[in-house]
């Protein structure tokens, strides 16, 4: 080896040392700032661990169970029940008000479309836009409730645009009556122009849709309108 390379090797050594020197000097001047970090962090991972297995896992369990009996109310009709309870099982009201969404978030949906077919528009809004699900059918379904319920509240120009982000959310069939109540919603307002447009969507994209099959007499329809 020559003396060139011995050189480098030399300075390549030298440098680890005093890298490791450097290292072990930061550790001796901070340790017990290190040691309090470590800590710190051991006893917050601990307490998250403990708190997840012991009360969070437990609560949502119970949350679960609790919500049970206003689901199958729900299935059956009976939104007044499934809502408020009957001071023997909870309603999903008492659930959120108990829970939150430890039952899943699915419960302000469901709490929504029962202030939506008991006719509590405000209340319907406020649970339905408290749903952050994942799923673009039932987000879908969820803006055009809100939609409904703005309906309800005759306050039709919101209501067209949560019909519209709805049938942007759910791009499959189930747009098409979205699309169809942004129609109306747009005839309400006197904007025919949009109505023919919503019910052309319909027709150029969803034509298989039970939308689908009679938007052609809405398209006469609004079309017979614009033409006088």
């Amino acid at each position: 080896m020559s003396s060139k390379e011995n050189n480098k090797d030399k300075e390549r050594t030298e440098a680890v040392v005093e890298a490791v020197s450097k290292t072990d000097l930061f550790f001796t001047e901070h340790k017990t700032a290190i040691f309090v970090i470590v800590t710190v962090v051991v006893l917050a991972c601990a307490g998250i661990f403990l708190y997840h297995k012991y009360g969070y896992a437990p609560a949502k369990q119970e949350a679960m169970e609790q919500m049970f009996p206003a689901e199958e109310n729900f299935r059956n009709g009976e939104y007044e029940l499934a809502l408020n309870g009957d001071g023997n099982v909870l309603g999903f009201s008492q659930v959120i008000d108990e829970y939150g969404n430890k039952a899943g978030k699915a419960v302000y949906l469901y709490a929504g479309i029962c202030n939506l077919e008991l006719g509590n528009w405000q209340e319907a809004i406020d649970c339905l836009s408290a749903y952050k699900g994942k799923d673009a059918i039932l987000k879908a379904r969820a803006l055009a409730c809100i939609g409904d319920a703005y309906t309800g509240l005759n306050d039709y120009g919101k209501a067209v645009g949560y019909f519209e982000k709805a049938a942007k959310a759910a791009d499959n069939i189930f747009a098409a009556s979205y699309l169809l109540k942004a129609g109306i919603t747009y005839e309400a307002l006197g904007d025919n122009a949009k109505a023919l447009a919503s019910y052309n969507e319909i027709k150029d994209r969803y034509p298989m849709s039970i939308e689908g099959y009679e938007i052609d007499k809405y398209i006469s329809r609004i079309e017979t309108k614009i033409s006088k």
